[in-house]
C-alpha cells in the first residue's frame, strides 16, 4: 500500500512541473534510446556474422591459388595457377584432420540462357562434397553425385536468384539451359543462403561436376592444365585449426618445391578464424557505442540527481510534518527514491519507444539488419532503474535525515 501511495505522489510530483520533469528525463531518453538502437544494430551484426558462419561451414580453410608479380607488380589473388587437382588430393590424404578437401574452378561472368531469358553468373566446377562442406541444402531436384563427376555429365545445380531469374516462379528442375553455349540439364535448385556480410549475393552462381567445367564449359589454363581455382577444406570437429592450417600448409609448399626462403605461391585462409575476427569486431564496437550511450544515461542520472535535491529542498515543511506525525525515516527514503525511480522509468518507457523506432528507421534507410526483442526493453528499463536508484538515492538519503523541528521552522 505505501509502495502505490509512494508511487502516486511521484506521479503528482511528476504531473506538477511537467516542463521541469520533461527536461529532468530528457537524458534518460536519449541514453535509453541509445541503448536500444546500438543494442539492436550490434544484435543484427551479430546474427549475420552467425549466418555467415554458417553458410561458410563450420570448421572451414580455403586454399587459393597465389598472385602473378611482374616488375614488382601484382596482378591479384589467383592470377597464377599454382594450385592443382593433385594438391586437393594430397591435403585430403596426407593430413588426419582433414575430412573433406573440395576442388574448385570458377569462372565469374558465365551466361546462362533459358529460352529468351539470360543471366551472368559464376559458375563452380567442383566436386559432390561441395556442399557438404558449405552446408548447402538442395531445395529442389538433388545434388550431382560422383558418377556425374566420372562420366563429366552435362548436369548444373542454379542458386535461388539465377533460378528466380531464368525461370520465375517455376520449378527449374528438369530444364536443360545453356551454360557458356553448352546445354545442361537442370537437376537442383540450391537452398537460399543470402547476401554475404560484404554485401555480395551468395545465391547468384551455378555449380557443376568439375570435370564438366574442365571439359565442356570451362576449359583448362594453358599454363598449367591442372590448375584449379583453388580448395576448400572440411577440418574435423574438434580438432585444432591452427595446427591444421600449419599441416595443410607445409603439405602444399612441399608438393610446390618451396624453399624455406620463398614465399608461399597459394593463399590459405582460415574462414573460422576471419569469422572470429569478425565478431570481435563487431563486439568491440557494440561496447564503444554502450560507452557512447551510457554517457547520456550519467548526464541524465545527474540531471536527476539535481531535480531531486531541488525538490528536497522545495518540500522540506513536507518532509518535517510527515516526520512529526509518526513517519519512519525508511518512509522519506522510499518516497523520493521512488520518486526517482519514476522519472527514470517513465523517460526509459518513451527511450525504448524512440529507440525501437530509431533501430526499424536504420534497418530501412541504412539497409542493416537490426534484432528486436523482449529482453533488449528488459535491459534497457534495468538500465534506467538502475541510474534512478543510484542517482537518486543521495537526495532520498539526505531528505531522510532530516531533523522534524529544524524542517518545520524552515521557510
Amino acid at each position: 500500500m505505501k509502495l502505490v501511495n509512494s508511487t502516486l505522489a511521484a506521479l503528482r510530483a511528476v504531473c506538477v512541473n511537467k516542463l521541469r520533469s520533461g527536461l529532468t528525463m530528457l537524458g534518460i531518453v536519449l541514453g535509453v534510446s541509445s541503448v536500444t538502437v546500438m543494442m539492436a544494430v550490434g544484435g543484427g551484426a551479430s546474427q549475420r556474422i552467425q549466418t555467415e558462419m554458417r553458410n561458410l561451414g563450420a570448421n572451414t580453410i580455403v586454399l587459393n591459388s597465389g598472385a602473378l608479380k611482374s616488375s614488382g607488380v601484382s596482378k591479384g589473388q589467383g592470377s597464377r595457377p599454382s594450385v592443382t587437382l593433385a594438391d586437393a588430393q594430397a591435403i585430403e590424404n596426407e593430413i588426419p584432420a582433414v575430412v573433406a578437401a573440395s576442388p574448385q574452378h570458377n569462372f565469374a561472368g558465365m551466361q546462362l540462357v533459358y529460352g529468351n531469358a539470360n543471366w551472368s553468373t559464376l559458375v563452380t566446377g567442383t566436386t559432390p562434397e561441395y556442399l557438404t562442406i558449405r552446408n548447402w541444402a538442395v531445395s529442389r531436384g538433388r545434388a550431382f553425385d560422383r558418377e556425374d563427376v566420372v562420366q563429366g555429365s552435362k548436369v548444373v545445380l542454379l542458386g535461388r536468384t539465377v533460378a528466380e531469374k531464368l525461370f520465375g516462379n517455376q520449378s527449374p528442375v528438369g530444364q536443360e539451359i545453356r551454360v557458356n553455349r553448352i546445354p545442361m540439364t537442370v537437376i537442383g535448385e540450391l537452398a537460399a543462403k543470402g547476401q554475404s556480410l560484404a554485401g555480395l549475393d551468395t545465391d547468384d552462381t551455378a555449380v557443376i561436376p568439375i570435370s564438366t567445367a574442365f571439359n565442356r564449359v570451362l576449359g583448362r589454363n594453358p599454363a598449367n592444365p591442372r590448375a584449379i581455382s583453388g580448395v576448400i577444406i572440411k577440418v574435423r570437429d574438434g580438432a585444432n585449426m591452427a595446427s591444421a592450417f600449419t599441416e595443410i600448409r607445409q603439405v602444399v609448399r612441399e608438393r610446390h618445391g618451396l624453399l624455406p626462403a620463398q614465399e608461399d605461391d597459394f593463399h590459405l585462409i582460415n574462414l573460422t578464424e576471419v569469422m572470429r575476427a569478425k565478431e570481435d569486431s563487431a563486439r568491440a564496437l557494440g561496447i564503444l557505442l554502450a560507452a557512447i550511450a551510457s554517457v547520456s544515461l550519467l548526464v541524465g542520472g545527474i540531471g536527476i540527481m539535481n531535480i531531486m535535491l531541488v525538490s528536497v529542498t522545495e518540500r522540506i515543511r513536507e518532509i518535517g510534518l510527515r516526520l512529526a506525525v509518526g513517519a519512519r525515516r525508511s518512509d522519506i527514503l522510499g518516497q523520493f527514491l521512488i520518486e526517482a525511480m519514476t522519472l527514470s522509468l517513465i523517460g526509459g518507457s518513451v527511450g525504448v519507444a524512440l529507440g525501437v523506432g530509431g533501430a526499424v528507421a536504420v534497418e530501412h534507410y541504412a539497409d542493416l539488419g537490426v534484432v528486436l526483442n523482449g529482453p533488449l526493453s528488459l535491459v534497457a528499463m534495468a538500465f534506467a532503474a538502475g541510474v534512478g536508484i543510484f542517482f537518486g538515492f543521495y537526495p532520498a538519503w539526505k531528505a531522510s535525515l532530516l531533523q522534524p523541528v529544524e524542517a518545520l521552522r524552515s521557510d
